[in-house]
């Protein structure tokens, strides 16, 4: 999607004031190939009519209209390592597509995220707009290609590639924009700028990172019209 005058200025912005370092990486170093996990994940079998590992709490905040879901299960509340599983419904049945190695926020995982706790903030998530440095792979979400997306190369050269695509999660956000849209609806205590994006073998500032394979499959499968959620947090937490 080429950007307009006004979205270059935006993004100009975004970068200007550092917001893209919400998704700065952390120091641990469980590098991924870029290969999908499926068969490392097996125990995780699918649930007939709910996402597996999912306690009421949380399935109950997953839209009706939702027909794909990311999970992102967390091993620990203070874990930077995770794994991200793609579910889609067929009928009343949830089933399981594939799976991939990821990172969450260098510190682990909260349910009352703010800015620069260097944590993943838990929830249930509308995935609404993608966008990247590289150009759209085929993304069914509205996808934002621009350079803007750069990483600083005062960052490590390892984070470079962090935002050559990017999904925008849904958190204190607004919905329809690009993903570098710094708008905070809920204030900028809260955060914001939480996406998916390539993992670089660490941790982050917040958001979700995944191998690029990984990153390019979703972009091409989560589709608008199967409303796409993401359900975020450690493994225990996410149970109750």
């Amino acid at each position: 999607m080429r950007m307009s005058g006004v979205l270059r200025g935006v993004a100009a912005v975004v970068l200007a004031a550092g917001l893209l370092v919400g998704c700065e990486g952390g120091e641990r170093g469980a590098g991924s190939d870029g290969t999908d996990s499926a068969a490392s994940n097996g125990s995780r079998t699918a649930d007939k009519r709910r996402i597996p590992d999912v306690g009421e709490k949380w399935a109950a905040r997953i839209p009706r209209s939702a027909r794909q879901v990311v999970a992102v299960y967390g091993e620990g509340r203070n874990s930077a390592d995770a794994t991200v599983v793609l579910y889609t419904k067929d009928g009343d049945v949830w089933q399981r597509d594939r799976s991939w190695p990821a990172h969450n926020g260098r510190r682990g995982w909260t349910t009352n995220h703010r800015e620069n706790d260097k944590r993943s903030p838990v929830g249930v998530f509308t995935l609404s707009d993608a966008g990247g440095v590289l150009a759209d792979p085929g993304a069914k979400l509205p996808y934002h290609h621009t350079a803007a997306f750069a990483a600083p190369h005062y960052w490590p050269r390892t984070h470079w590639h962090d935002f050559d695509y990017a999904i925008a999660i849904d958190y204190n956000r607004v919905r329809g924009t690009t993903p570098l849209d710094p708008t905070r609806p809920q204030g900028t205590r809260k955060g914001g700028s939480i996406w998916l994006h390539l993992d670089h073998g660490s941790g982050t500032s917040g958001c979700v990172s995944l191998p690029k394979a990984g990153m390019a499959y979703l972009l091409k499968t989560l589709d608008p019209a199967r409303h796409p959620v993401v359900v975020m947090g450690d493994e225990r937490e996410l149970a109750t």
